[in-house]
């Protein structure tokens, strides 16, 4: 029997990590119900355009955008919640391809401000040109959840 192992560029194409950090000028639990607000209803395109989504905020809850009929797109599931200070999903997100992935919001309370830190890994048949969007999409979240507290941005 003979085995093949990827080589490390292989692997690297294959897997894919963002790891930021944010400080905003607000308690933990307004900021993480703003999160939760990010990532439900007020969510939004790259482009600025409503891309409302579906956030059921306990473990198994399901991340989705309903487009109405029984129509839409399942991005993930709730796989731990311990408000106000861990939010954890994992799923495909908006990948339409063989992939696995984990994000992760962690928030500590810093004095009168929150340090929120995303994780997002994932690892699967991550298409060229993906993995900067990715990067460039959790950014635009941290930037509005940081402009609905104003000192934060």
């Amino acid at each position: 029997m003979s085995t093949v192992s990827p080589s490390p560029s292989a692997l690297a194409d294959m897997t894919l990590e963002i790891i930021e950090e944010l400080r905003v000028h607000a308690s933990i639990d307004d900021t993480f119900a703003a999160l939760l607000a990010e990532l439900g209803p007020d969510n939004q395109m790259g482009n600025g355009q409503p891309m409302p989504m579906v956030l059921e905020a306990w473990p198994g809850g399901r991340w989705f955008r309903d487009l109405g009929n029984g129509n839409g797109h399942w991005w993930g599931q709730v796989q731990a919640i311990r408000v106000p200070t861990l939010l954890e999903i994992h799923g495909p997100l908006m990948m339409s391809f063989p992939v696995a992935s984990n994000v992760q919001y962690r928030l500590r309370a810093d004095g009168t401000d929150t340090i929120v830190t995303l994780r997002h890994s994932a690892f699967g048949l991550i298409p060229d040109g993906f993995k900067v969007p990715f990067s460039q999409g959790w950014k635009a979240i941290s930037t509005r959840l940081a402009s609905r507290f104003p000192a934060s941005a």
